[in-house]
């Protein structure tokens, strides 16, 4: 029989938590058992406006159902709030196992009509929110040797998407951030992971057919990201998931070939594109220094030769 997945005594933060997906991720965090701090600034999808009341209507439900949450209305982009939020759990729960870097916006348009502005905005709220909120309890999870902390990304990011530069920017500012901080939590059993979701929510209105938005609920996103946060979870997993349906995208890097530097290694390069291009044998590197150690082989090994 499967091991449930439970979160009994386990104190979760989800920042963009009072709608669509991230309200699916506190609803069902509750459900498994965890204290929730449902984090919302309560604006549009272009970040404007903001109220706590859409925080405080998803901690109503978990109440309701017999569980505990507290709302708080921080913007992520405030890094003096979010560690006030931080601080509400604490003085609630004393402690914080997981946060779940949800709050996000769009401001899409092509790249040549893009407002400096807006792009800026996006970074701003995606990855700088991020690196707030996760700078603000790392302390906290590596005093108590534990952690789970989960990125949202996105297949923007991970592949791009027309009018969304901005949007694919921060998504793999993320990815990103994740490949460092799981090697740097480690050593704490602290493990980062990155959510990339395919899921009908306000931000996603209007981008999709209707038959495809039903298809397509936050609730069938929800299971990867409990995984994620879970004891047993994986570590630095770029997860997949929408529709019911789960993947994992890997950064790979292909095994190319070794030219040596002389004045025609460009015209060789150009020649040789489809080696270096091929994907057979291709690896996942485990750290930046994958790349090094893999280009220093071949080029001993030629020198050898």
């Amino acid at each position: 029989m499967t091991e449930a997945v439970r979160f009994e005594d386990k104190v979760v933060i989800v920042t963009g938590a009072g709608g669509g997906l991230g309200r699916a991720h506190a609803l069902l965090f509750a459900r498994h058992g965890a204290k929730v701090v449902v984090n919302d600034l309560g604006g549009n999808v272009h970040g404007e406006g903001g109220s706590v009341s859409a925080a405080q209507s998803v901690v109503d439900e978990i109440i309701k159902a017999g569980g505990e949450a507290i709302a708080n209305g921080a913007s992520v982009t405030d890094y003096e709030a979010v560690q006030g939020m931080v601080q509400q759990a604490m003085d609630k729960w004393g402690r914080v196992d997981i946060l779940v870097n949800n709050a996000g916006i769009l401001r899409d348009k092509s790249f040549s009509k893009m407002d400096i502005a807006d792009f800026r905005l996006v970074m701003e709220v995606h990855v700088m929110g991020a690196v707030h909120c996760t700078k603000a309890v790392w302390p906290i999870m590596q005093a108590q040797n534990y952690g789970r902390v989960i990125m949202t990304t996105s297949s923007s990011g991970l592949y791009g998407n027309f009018g969304q530069s901005n949007y694919g920017a921060a998504k793999m500012a993320l990815a990103g951030m994740m490949q460092t901080l799981s090697i740097e939590g480690e050593k704490y059993n602290i493990r980062v992971n990155s959510l990339a979701p395919t899921a009908a929510t306000r931000m996603t209105e209007g981008l999709m057919p209707e038959a495809v938005l039903k298809a397509l609920e936050p609730q069938a996103v929800v299971p990867a990201m409990l995984v994620m946060a879970c004891e047993d979870a994986p570590n630095r997993t770029i997860m997949c998931a929408g529709a019911g349906s789960f993947e994992v995208a890997n950064i790979t890097l292909t095994q190319g070939v070794h030219l040596g530097v002389s004045d025609d290694t460009p015209e060789q390069l150009l020649a040789a594109m489809s080696q270096v291009t091929d994907r057979t044998g291709e690896l996942v590197p485990g750290s930046g220094s994958g790349q090094g150690t893999l280009e220093v082989g071949k080029a001993m090994a030629a020198h050898k030769s």
